[in-house]
């Protein structure tokens, strides 16, 4: 495979893809959660041990892979898999405490400049497309859909306080009491469905119950009938039978989010890129950790559609694997996160790194 990938290397350089996809708290009520971490079964030889940290929303796929990985007896390799949100997970990252970190949204401009005044040299590779889902209690039987500026309405920072009630959202729901649940502001999720929803990063109501993990939130939901809340896809196809996903409104008429309606470029400014980046590093671990993204390279379209997620068109593939062996560093998105960002779109970037 590896030489198969260096010869694929060589031949598409910089390669540009047409592709044929359509052209994405400090809270008062914060959720306790807790450390989450796989470990390998087998006996693994000493400081053989893969640390990563960030998204709960890439979490259900980087944890699936790595379980995998270790059911080969031959990898003898230790996993340290942790939750703390995209920016608490780059702050690790930048830092040089892990080798992997899970992100749901691009590095942004200030985590670049820590990590360049740390030394970390990093990878950047696309994973997966999510459906960022807005979801009440199936108990909910009057919202069915809801359109951005009644989002925006909800959740920016004017809000806090006095949109408190379904009402006062929209005239026709009837007066009870709204209770928000959402991202932390350590969430990847939290700085995208802000600037989606509200128009700007990290611009956020702060009256709400909040979480970097995308499990709380939706066993909250769950028990409030009065629930209103945001996280990936993956956790709602996983409990959808115990929640109910709203259709997003943005001008185009109400969509619901699914594989599909990401794919045909209908459900918009919600869908959005997942990402792992990859400290790239001159030292004795390197190797044991790039057999890994080698690994999860190759098994992550298969992988993120097998828990909930949109996988990306072979051309991903095969691009995250040039890149892997002609060791391509940085990021293709000048360190900020761009809202509406078709699959197609993406590739293209990728394939002009």
């Amino acid at each position: 495979m590896k030489a198969k990938v260096k010869k694929l290397a060589l031949t598409l350089g910089t390669l540009a893809l047409a592709s044929s996809c359509a052209a994405g708290p400090t809270s008062s009520t914060q959720s306790q959660q807790s450390p989450i971490a796989i470990e390998v079964s087998n006996t693994p030889k000493a400081g053989t041990t893969i640390k990563i940290d960030g998204s709960s929303t890439v979490y259900p796929i980087t944890q699936a892979i790595a379980k995998e990985y270790q059911a080969d007896p031959k990898n003898k390799v230790q996993f340290a898999i942790n939750i703390s949100g995209t920016t608490g997970g780059f702050e690790k990252f930048c830092a040089g405490e892990t080798d992997i970190s899970n992100a749901s949204r691009p590095i942004l401009k200030d985590e670049m400049e820590v990590c360049k005044k740390n030394g970390v040299v990093y990878m950047e590779f696309p994973i997966a497309f999510d459906a960022l889902t807005v979801a009440v209690n199936p108990q909910n039987n009057w919202a069915k859909d809801i359109t951005i500026a009644e989002l925006k309405k909800i959740w920016e920072p004017e809000a806090q306080g006095k949109i408190t009630r379904w009402n006062q959202a929209r005239a026709s729901w009837p007066d009870r009491p709204m209770n928000l649940y959402g991202a932390g502001q350590k969430s990847g999720t939290f700085d995208y469905f802000t600037e989606a929803t509200v128009g700007k990063t990290r611009a956020s109501r702060n009256d709400y119950t909040a979480s970097e993990d995308d499990e709380v939130l939706v066993n909250d939901i769950i028990k409030d009938p009065n629930a209103l809340g945001y996280f990936g896809y993956s956790y709602y196809e996983k409990h959808q039978n115990k929640l109910t996903a709203l259709a997003i409104d943005n001008g185009k008429g109400a969509v619901l989010p699914s594989r599909q309606t990401v794919e045909k470029v209908q459900y918009q400014p919600l869908a959005r890129p997942l990402f792992i980046y990859v400290n790239f590093r001159d030292k004795q671990d390197k190797g044991l950790v790039n057999k890994f993204v080698e690994f999860y390279i190759d098994k992550a379209p298969t992988t993120a559609s097998a828990v909930g997620y949109i996988p990306l068109p072979d051309e991903s593939k095969r691009l995250n694997y040039v890149h892997l062996y002609q060791g391509k560093v940085g990021t293709v998105f000048g360190g900020k996160a761009e809202m509406n960002l078709t699959i197609g779109e993406l590739l293209r970037k990728e394939g002009q790194f």
